[in-house]
């Protein structure tokens, strides 16, 4: 079983756009989360709601809490909107969207990345659409249990 206590899952956005240098490249930590291994057979609940901008890379300045809050409640509200997410058999459902993604695993850490539009999502964009998060994103998860 794996969960916060003892792995960390974080999703890395890109910015995209003519005014990507204004934005950030953002991290973001799933505070509650758990995983199941059995065999080849992995599962994994995350609640939508838990994630927290932890880091922002870039942009014109720096982001402080003010900004990381109001950030995370974007995500809720308009990208995820509390819906959940659930990776099974080899698929991931995310925005009510059941589709097959790749995860690698190599007992340590795993990857996929996720093209938000193949599960109905729209990249945020700010400015006209100058400024937007790259349709795809990373997941990452991280074992910290030695």
């Amino acid at each position: 079983m794996f969960g916060p206590e003892n792995a960390e899952l974080t999703v890395h956005t890109k910015r995209a756009g003519a005014a990507a240098k204004a934005g950030h490249d953002l991290t973001l930590l799933v505070e509650r989360w758990s995983a199941t291994v059995d065999g080849d057979a992995v599962t994994l609940d995350a609640d939508p709601r838990s994630l927290r901008v932890v880091k922002g890379a870039g942009g014109i300045t720096s982001l402080g809490d003010e900004e990381k809050a109001a950030i995370t409640r974007t995500i809720d509200k308009e990208v995820l909107k509390g819906q959940p997410i659930r990776y099974a058999d080899g698929a991931l459902t995310l925005n009510g969207v059941t589709r097959p993604i790749d995860v690698t695993w190599d007992g340590t850490e795993g990857r996929a990345r996720v093209k938000q539009t193949d599960f109905k999502i729209k990249p945020y964009s700010a400015l006209f659409g100058t400024l937007r998060v790259a349709d795809e994103v990373e997941v990452r998860v991280r074992r910290i249990d030695g």
